[in-house]
């Protein structure tokens, strides 16, 4: 059980001009400087899902993205806030694979007017229903002051230690919830 963790880092936008890549790279960039486990982005646009409920289920599209999930360990779900919640998009995303999310660990690294706290809530409520662990830290960007002009990202120092912290609570539940899964 010494192997690394795997963790995706979730882009929960797929619209144009989205800035969810400036943060999860962001994100990815400090989480790779700690060692701890193998990260990677995962967008959403790359998987082009179809609405939940428009298929019978044999989409390739669809098994791909459980593929993907079934092969990580935990995710940092990129959410920005949108009418108080999350994307459709991301809603869509995570309705598709039901058992790919369960007894696993989640990150919340949200961003918005009011630094997108109502859609991480939201996606709380959604993880919870999916046995997905949510860890307590948040980082919440705000579109205000942690992004110039609105559109390019320029985070406050202090959120390096937020995430830092967001990834030492999810590399420990990952972790110990990867003993539950593989027996």
């Amino acid at each position: 059980m010494s192997e690394k963790l795997n963790i995706g880092i979730i882009l929960g936008s797929t619209r144009k001009g989205r800035k969810s890549p400036q943060v999860g790279n962001w994100v990815k960039g400090i989480a790779e400087q700690r060692g701890d486990a193998h990260y990677e982005i995962i967008d959403l646009a790359e998987y082009d899902l179809p609405f939940y409920g428009t298929t019978d289920g044999t989409d390739p599209r669809i098994a791909a993205w459980e593929a993907k999930l079934n092969s990580l360990d935990g995710f940092v779900f990129i959410v920005q806030e949108y009418n108080h919640s999350v994307t459709g998009v991301l809603k869509n995303a995570l309705d598709f694979a039901r058992e790919s999310w369960f007894n696993k660990a989640a990150g919340i690294v949200s961003y918005g007017g009011a630094g997108g706290v109502r859609a991480a809530e939201h996606l709380r409520g959604i993880l919870g229903e999916l046995l997905v662990a949510d860890v307590r830290a948040n980082p919440a960007l705000s579109s205000y002051s942690d992004f110039e002009n609105r559109t390019i990202l320029k985070p406050a120092e202090r959120h390096t230690q937020n995430v830092n912290t967001m990834l030492d609570q999810l590399i420990a539940w990952s972790g110990a919830l990867r003993t539950v899964r593989i027996k």
